[in-house]
């Protein structure tokens, strides 16, 4: 049965995003997307261009923020952190990015970009003082970073052992704290 462009580049898109997120970004060869697409790899090139390419589709991402308008701000911190806990086991995509920001520079600044585009909306409207959002979505981005890393790449023991309402009643409260806490006296 022969493919439409877009199914071919689909099948490319998920077997390319399986490719990254189980073996990083350097050792992912477009033969063996290719293969596991079942497509010639001239067609990948074809589609995409280079492995950098591929590698700037596979890893689109849009955090899916919710919307905080109606949460208690008490609440923020906790829904943010189930939000995330669901966005890292429901999407490769952030996988490849945070595997390959640990070694490549270019995707440790599209990773930057996500984070910061994306949190900092929230952050402002939850903040009193706008001049601090910048350095709050950052502190936000590095629990965010931090748990991902340690559950789903390092799989420290006790963190991978926790369960899911555990990891949101240690992580809400940081968050919580980093959006909506009082600022350290400078």
């Amino acid at each position: 049965m022969k493919r439409s462009s877009e199914e071919s580049k689909e099948t490319i898109l998920a077997a390319a995003r399986e490719r990254f997120a189980t073996e990083g970004y350097d050792r992912a060869t477009i033969r063996a997307i290719a293969a596991e697409a079942n497509i010639d790899p001239a067609m990948v090139m074809r589609y995409f261009g280079n492995k950098e390419q591929l590698f700037a589709a596979a890893a689109e991402f849009d955090l899916r923020l919710p919307d905080l308008a109606d949460v208690e701000r008490e609440r923020v911190g906790a829904v943010l952190a189930a939000h995330f806990l669901d966005r890292w086991e429901g999407d490769e995509a952030l996988m490849i990015l945070l595997r390959g920001g640990v070694t490549k520079e270019d995707v440790a600044e599209r990773m930057r970009g996500i984070f910061a585009n994306q949190l900092a909306p929230i952050v402002n409207r939850l903040s009193s003082d706008p001049s601090e959002a910048p350095t709050r979505a950052a502190l936000v981005s590095t629990q965010i970073l931090g748990l991902a890393l340690c559950r789903y790449v390092l799989r420290v023991p006790p963190v991978v052992a926790m369960s899911r309402e555990e990891v949101i009643a240690w992580f809400g409260p940081t968050l919580q704290y980093y959006l909506t806490g009082e600022a350290p006296v400078r």
